[in-house]
């Protein structure tokens, strides 16, 4: 009985919602097919005047707002889940490019159509739902189901931007990502030269220079003088080798991530230290994926030996079907966010740029765990 009480009933809020689109969907219709009859086909008719061309595009821009309505009526009252399309983007300015705009976007054309194609169906839904009300009152949850179904079926298959656009809207952003990330690399680069090793190479310059000036006159001086420069050279170099290493790292295109990874987990100052088990089967992945799995790693590293308090870490990456999985644990303090501007945010573009997934869990206390999943593709020359 108290099963029975729970489940929600057949005449409840959602069949009135049901029913409310069925009605609407007469009086709407009937109002976009006007409004995309007359002012589309006067536009065509006058195509090859001057005011032909922006009214067809005002024409279809009105159609698109019928479009948007449709859309939300789906989502509030059929439980649809179709989303709304990227903003039209001219690719000049002024009217001209605009008018090309929306002349070129297909879903104008089909938000079009739409309102020409419920136009029939709404006088048929109409009256369907005004003879169920009055004398088909016990199958009418049923019926309007299946109402509602072809309502959606309309919305969706006319309106919805399609798989086809929301994946170029993803490839545009995971491309500024990538390019602001390759921005920011390239500027902090320049920045470890600049204050790194070329202010290093200046001030050795300097003390060689003065080196030979003494070396005739005060050659104990001198020898001071370029043992110090020698000090100079190792320091430069060592920066040089890190900054290198931060670019690429030589024994991860060498040897690949065991190797490479090992090497991270041997430099981190974690007191307990890291382990760290690769599972590859022999193969390697692409170097695209290989490189950002590699500076993930190094980055939640030395994250967790800044910030965490963790005294031990563990890194396991191993190869599931299609994908190269990672998870990097700490016994850190927890409590790592996701936050727009920090580490991990530029961690998850990284990984989301190559249709990656980058999960953090990290409750108060700990310990942190953080999985990131990539695609994989092998490498050419390693095949098993």
């Amino acid at each position: 009985m108290e099963n029975e009480a729970k489940r929600p009933s057949l005449y409840g809020p959602q069949l009135w919602r049901q029913v409310r689109n069925a009605l609407l969907n007469f009086p709407i219709g009937v109002a976009g097919f006007v409004v995309a009859a007359v002012l589309l086909t006067t536009g065509l008719g006058l195509a090859v005047t001057l005011v032909g061309l922006p009214l067809l595009a005002f024409g279809l821009g009105c159609c698109r707002w019928f479009g948007r309505v449709a859309r939300a009526r789906a989502r509030a009252e059929l439980g649809s889940r179709v989303t709304e399309p990227e903003p039209l983007r001219p690719v000049r300015a002024g009217l001209a490019g605009r008018v090309v705009a929306a002349l070129g976007d297909g879903l104008n054309w089909r938000s079009a159509l739409y309102c020409v194609a419920l136009l029939v169906w709404g006088v048929l839904s109409f009256v369907l739902t005004l003879v169920l009300l009055v004398v088909g009152w016990p199958v009418l949850p049923w019926a309007m189901a299946s109402i509602s179904w072809v309502s959606r079926l309309l919305v969706e298959s006319l309106l919805w931007p399609g798989a086809l656009a929301e994946r170029v809207r993803e490839l545009e952003d995971d491309r500024g990502v990538v390019v602001d990330t390759a921005a920011a690399d390239l500027r902090r680069i320049e920045r470890d030269l600049h204050d790194g090793a070329q202010a290093r190479l200046v001030a050795l310059a300097m003390d060689l220079g003065l080196a030979k000036e003494k070396l005739t006159e005060d050659p104990v001086a001198a020898q001071k003088m370029v043992d110090a420069a020698h000090g100079e050279v190792k320091l430069a170099l060592q920066e040089l080798r890190d900054l290198a290493r931060g670019i690429h790292p030589a024994v991860l295109t060498d040897r690949g991530l065991d190797a490479a990874l090992s090497s991270v987990a041997a430099r981190c100052t974690l007191p307990g230290g890291v382990r760290v088990h690769v599972e590859l089967g022999g193969e390697r992945p692409d170097s695209a994926v290989e490189g950002i799995a590699y500076f993930t790693v190094s980055e939640l590293l030395t994250n967790a030996s800044k910030h965490s308090g963790a005294r031990t870490a563990t890194v396991e990456v191993w190869r599931q079907e299609n994908r190269l999985m990672l998870t990097v644990r700490d016994d850190g303090r927890g409590g790592a966010l996701v936050h727009p501007g920090g580490g991990l945010a530029g961690l998850a573009e990284r990984a989301e740029s190559v249709d990656g997934v980058f999960v953090v869990d990290s409750p108060e206390q700990g310990p942190t765990s953080v999985t990131v999943e990539l695609p994989w593709h092998t490498r050419a020359g390693h095949k098993s």
